[in-house]
């Protein structure tokens, strides 16, 4: 029996690290098809490739996506 991953909220983003593209699929209602042609097209932040199968994102670079998304709502 597997054991439930914690979903992500905005609220617990950590602080400094890296999140998969699962963790932050958590946070935003998008597919991630949507995700990568955002990243490809500059709306989204740019992601790290750390290995032939592994990419990343900074969670400083989500956090202040997510900032800059509030900031433009307000």
């Amino acid at each position: 029996m597997s054991t439930p991953k914690p979903t992500l909220t905005p609220g617990t983003i950590p602080s400094t690290g890296y999140l998969r593209i699962r963790q932050i699929l958590s946070i935003f209602p998008i597919c991630s098809s949507t995700w990568w042609d955002g990243c490809k097209e500059g709306r989204f932040p740019r992601p790290i490739k750390l290995g032939p199968r592994t990419t990343v994102w900074k969670a400083e670079d989500i956090r202040a996506f997510i900032d800059s998304l509030n900031n433009q709502n307000a």
